[in-house]
């Protein structure tokens, strides 16, 4: 299997996955430590993937979502966005909601 169909699927078969720099444990950047900050405040499991491990996943994950930035969040095999759209998603309540859907 190569590395994008590896993404796609990665994708459809966790609930909650975040591609960020670093881990859920060890955050690499601002961003990311901003995402896992605001779902680890949900308290939801997700998958995360460090892109920092192999610089290909950044460039095949771009490809799939059309999305030049990380972090990038996914619910239910959509992309929610970066931690950007995230944090106001969070700031106007509106997170909890998608990210409840994961559970259906």
């Amino acid at each position: 299997m190569d590395l994008k169909q590896q993404i796609i699927n990665d994708i459809n078969e966790n609930p909650i996955i975040l591609y960020m720099k670093g881990t859920k444990d060890m955050p690499m950047c601002g961003f990311s430590n901003s995402v896992v900050q605001i779902l680890n405040h949900y308290g939801v499991n997700y998958k995360d993937v460090n892109v920092l491990e192999d610089p290909s996943i950044r460039i095949k994950l771009s490809e799939h979502s059309n999305w030049p930035t990380i972090p990038q969040l996914f619910v239910k095999g959509q992309l929610i966005g970066g931690a950007d759209i995230t944090i106001e998603l969070h700031q106007n309540g509106q997170l909890l909601d998608i990210l409840d859907t994961s559970d259906k």
